[in-house]
């Protein structure tokens, strides 16, 4: 068989891509035609044999891409004279040998071990289950138990469920450094997304179908996985997990306790109704304010500055002994990044309360629970507190450096109103229509700012940023509109961390630009048809008015049309990466588009192949 040929270019940690040449992204696809699992085990063999010598030659400094993982797939498959229905399973193996080296350097017992429902035999299943998956039993009827015990008595923690979400949650508490898995390859399709894109050692094994219901699995390979033994790679790969768990700790625990201490009370073992009636009322909204910073989110804000000015001074934090690195990060920087966090869960509380809605992180919104006049309260105390744990450390900053960022975050809380205001505006008028380019004005307003201020802010801690401002605010602005288009599709899903009701927007008469789309698109009758069902006098249910809605829309094609959009302010996003001539930078911010556009199941973003001719990462044998 003949190989991948060793000269291939080499990309150079040190030097960038030339400013101006950003890396095409992907449009979105269908992809199920290249989830095909190879039919005979003696391919599958021979397929793995090829991604395990390829795994071994690719340059391990950084993670790969989804695009150059399939541009690696899809030359073994020309090579092997294969369709490129094989290229998803390949893929897999590819990445899984990538990352052999490190997995066996990581002890089983900080080795997470996910297995899937569906590999249980449905019919008689004793199996239990509870918020962490399935218990299951040692009975016998399927190969679950068989893996589970080899792996719990190698000391992994094993998980049986589905989903990266998580996953990559278990990974940022601290919990374990590497997983290894067994997984149908739609689910491992979003784990590349979740977890190999933030540089997380991991491996798979792929089902044998996707049908969710007594698959099977090559077992022997599974077996050979979980005996992955240690020992010391030759290198280690760039990975953002310990910027995350450091992100993360900032609103956990002592940490919290500490960056931020208490001036009115202790922090109580828990915060229910009857406790916050029996403290001191003086300290009620301190009380409520840290714990709903405490309760939920991504923190990806503060996640952004701290990678971003571990970016700027050499990337430190993203390389073997990133754990420490990141412990080093002075107190005043911990505090500018938590600062940013403070003002988004002040503008949570405030549009909660604007759209009265009922839930926030599952549970009851602030409003809801403890009443508007307190609700809006927290809120305030949250802003006043944002502002000050910049300027409280002022001295260390340097005067110059903590006035830039408190500008900074004051431009971005009056144009984050603006927009706000505006939606506001809308809502509240008799006259619903809405034109697309007015809706993206009010995105760039009410989204964009808080990543350009999570992005200045670490870069300005790293030092001056003059040649970094235009690039960043065409960054954050194409970012955050595209976020927030992103955002209005995952109100026609549902959300079972946010607002849990699916076509919440429409309900509560916010302004989309799926509104827009549809108002410009449909013909005059159906416009008309779809402003009576936000009209005050509409006599239909709440889930008539959706599924009506829901039908105009698709008649409109919004839905195809706002994934469009996406792509197009993700590769405007992508230009402006590519201004900045700083490879550890460009590579945050290509990274942080791949997974803060976070696709869902009817916006998966597609892996389209790169150009023949374009180098891949793997070094000269």
């Amino acid at each position: 068989m003949s190989s991948i040929p060793s000269n291939i270019s080499v990309p150079s940690e040190s030097a960038p891509d030339p400013a101006g040449s950003p890396p095409k992204k992907s449009r979105r696809r269908k992809t199920s035609h290249l989830k095909i699992v190879p039919e005979t085990r003696e391919l599958r063999e021979r397929l793995k044999a090829r991604c395990d010598e390829i795994g071994q030659r690719l340059d391990k400094r950084r993670p790969l891409t989804k695009d150059e993982m399939e541009s690696v797939a899809r030359r073994l498959l020309e090579e092997e004279g294969l369709p490129e229905g094989y290229v998803g399973w390949v893929m897999v193996m590819v990445s899984s040998a990538f990352y052999r080296d490190q997995v066996a350097a990581t002890d089983p017992s900080r080795r997470l071990f996910l297995l899937p429902h569906c590999l249980k035999h449905a019919e008689g299943c004793p199996a239990d289950y509870d918020e962490f998956g399935m218990n299951c039993k040692q009975c016998g009827a399927c190969s679950i138990a068989d893996f589970r015990t080899l792996a719990e008595e190698m000391g992994y923690k094993v998980l049986v469920a589905e989903g990266s979400p998580v996953v990559l949650k278990i990974i940022v508490s601290g919990y374990v450094d590497a997983i290894v898995g067994v997984a149908c390859l739609n689910v491992l399709e979003k784990a590349i997304d979740k977890i190999l894109l933030a540089g997380i050692p991991c491996m798979a094994v792929p089902l044998l179908s996707s049908n969710c219901r007594n698959t099977s699995v090559d077992e022997e390979w599974v077996r050979e996985m979980i005996l992955t033994r240690a020992q010391k790679p030759a290198e280690t790969t760039r990975t953002y997990v310990h910027l995350m768990r450091a992100a993360n700790s900032l609103f956990q625990g002592e940490t919290l306790e500490r960056l931020v201490p208490r001036a009115r009370a202790s922090r109580p073992e828990r915060l229910g109704d009857e406790l916050l009636h029996n403290i001191d009322p003086i300290a009620a909204t301190e009380t409520l304010a840290l714990d709903f910073v405490a309760k939920g989110g991504k923190y990806a804000r503060p996640f952004i500055t701290l990678a971003t000015y571990d970016a700027m001074t050499g990337g430190k934090a993203t390389l073997e002994g990133g754990a420490e690195a990141a412990h080093a990060f002075p107190d005043s920087l911990l505090r500018a990044a938590m600062s940013i966090e403070m003002f988004h869960k002040a503008s949570l509380v405030h549009d909660d309360i604007e759209d009265d809605d009922l839930f926030r992180y599952g549970e009851p919104t602030m409003h809801r629970r403890y009443g508007l006049s307190t609700a809006i309260n927290v809120g305030d105390f949250l802003i006043g507190l944002g502002y000050r744990m910049v300027s409280r450390d002022a001295a260390e900053l340097g005067p110059e450096t903590a006035a830039d960022i408190l500008d900074c975050l004051a431009g971005a809380h009056t144009r984050l109103s603006e927009g706000q205001g505006a939606e506001l505006i809308w809502r509240d008028a008799s006259d619903k229509r809405l034109a697309p380019i007015d809706a993206l004005k009010i995105y760039a307003l009410k989204t964009a700012p808080a990543f350009e201020a999570a992005l200045y802010t670490g870069a300005r801690l790293a030092g001056p940023v003059d040649h970094l401002v235009e690039p960043l605010r065409a960054y954050a602005r194409n970012l955050g509109v595209a976020f927030q288009i992103l955002n209005d599709l995952q109100d026609w899903e549902g959300d079972e961390h946010n607002k849990l009701t699916a076509g919440a927007d429409v309900l509560g008469g916010r302004p989309t630009l799926l509104w827009a789309l549809a108002l410009a698109n449909l013909p005059t009758d159906q416009q008309q048809e779809l402003l009576e069902l936000v009209d005050p006098d509409c006599d239909l249910s709440d889930s008539a008015r959706v599924a009506k809605v829901a039908r105009l829309y698709q008649q409109a094609r919004v839905f195809d049309q706002a994934h469009r959009l996406v792509d197009k302010h993700e590769q405007r996003a992508l230009e402006a990466a590519a201004q900045i001539d700083h490879e550890p930078m460009q590579r945050l911010l290509v990274y942080l588009i791949d997974t803060v556009l976070e696709r869902h199941s009817t916006s998966s973003p597609s892996i389209v192949p790169l150009p023949t001719s374009a180098p891949l990462p793997i070094t000269a044998s």
